[in-house]
């Protein structure tokens, strides 16, 4: 097993993170504190009953999508990004074995996991969240979690899943691949650059990310270029966006706007693109496979969703619930 690129065992207890800090870890981990929305997703997928409470608790609508042992958590705040809510009295008074960060590894994290650390003497774990070192991510959390064996279905289910999408993508030559336009923000002008972490999965599936502005990370764009950049797709999270693009004259001369080629992402319990950039957007690139490469893919995307609901999610998908899920993803054309 490689964790080479995430982090790395030092000794018995001790582990290296993806920041190069030393963090020694009990032996057994049975509480858990997620820093943020990805580490809450990541730790949902492997050890939902580890997970101590939620930093922010899910609205009815996304309950029956979650694994049943976490449904009535407590809300506990969130330690990273914005609106920070969790306070160092609340963190030791829930007394966890673990804080687990997930995505970003700059200075500012490491900063704060520093901090946290030093102050309450808890254990505290930064892992690189970028799509590339997922895999690594599931088998070293797993292994800390002592979970091992079912990190290791899911990473294996995930290298399957990115073999067939090389399998499919891989001799289609750059000029013919979709080009895509993730759209965000209220009226669609926030987007993700290239080499984000909001627009990994368009990219690792072999699509063109139209986006290129110099700028790292989320930008806000003007409609001239997205106009002059001319995606032939564009991609969503809010039917309100989807909604906004349809009715508006000055989106209509864009090709996808004219080919009627705006998708909605589905979002329940997770978004399957970038909301949060974690664990839950293995579902989204092979709803995106799909979506780009019609018929190349071996699969419906409903049997594919129940698959990956159960097996990550651990959660058995009624057909209304499957039905509800996947609505979102249909548009109104012009």
């Amino acid at each position: 097993m490689l964790l080479s690129l995430i982090a790395s065992s030092a000794s018995a207890g001790d582990v290296v993170d993806s920041a190069g800090r030393k963090v020694v870890v009990p032996d057994r981990v049975e509480r858990v504190i997620a820093a943020g929305p990805p580490a809450s997703v990541l730790v949902t997928v492997l050890a939902p009953e580890k997970l101590i409470g939620w930093n922010r608790k899910p609205p009815p609508e996304e309950l029956p999508y979650l694994p049943p042992v976490t449904r009535n958590l407590p809300e506990i705040g969130r330690l990273t990004g914005r609106g920070g809510t969790m306070n160092l009295e609340v963190l030791m008074a829930v007394k966890p074995d673990l804080v687990v960060d997930f995505g970003s590894v700059s200075d500012t994290f490491v900063s704060l996991a520093d901090r946290v650390q030093s102050q309450t003497a808890i254990p505290y774990l930064l892992i690189d969240g970028h799509f590339p070192k997922t895999v690594a991510a599931v088998h070293l959390l797993g292994d800390i979690l002592g979970v091992g064996p079912r990190a290791d279905a899911l990473a294996q289910r995930m290298e399957s899943d990115l073999a067939e999408i090389d399998r499919v993508t891989t001799s289609i030559p750059p000029a013919a691949r979709p080009r895509v336009y993730l759209a965000r923000g209220r009226n669609g002008l926030e987007t993700g650059n290239r080499g984000s972490i909001n627009t990994e999965i368009i990219e690792r599936v072999g699509a063109v990310n139209v986006v290129d502005s110099g700028a790292p990370g989320l930008v806000t764009v003007s409609l001239e270029q997205v106009l002059a950049w001319n995606p032939d797709t564009i991609v969503t999270v809010d039917p309100a966006v989807a909604e906004h693009i349809h009715s508006e004259s000055a989106w209509a001369p864009i090709d996808a706007v004219r080919r009627g080629r705006i998708f909605i992402s589905p979002k329940l319990p997770y978004g399957w693109v970038d909301a949060p950039p974690s664990v839950n957007r293995w579902i989204g690139l092979q709803w995106m496979a799909r979506l780009l490469f019609p018929g190349k893919f071996v699969g419906d995307i409903r049997d594919v969703t129940r698959d990956f609901y159960r097996q990550f999610y651990q959660v058995d998908l009624s057909a209304a619930e499957l039905d509800t899920l996947l609505a979102a993803m249909e548009t109104k054309p012009q």
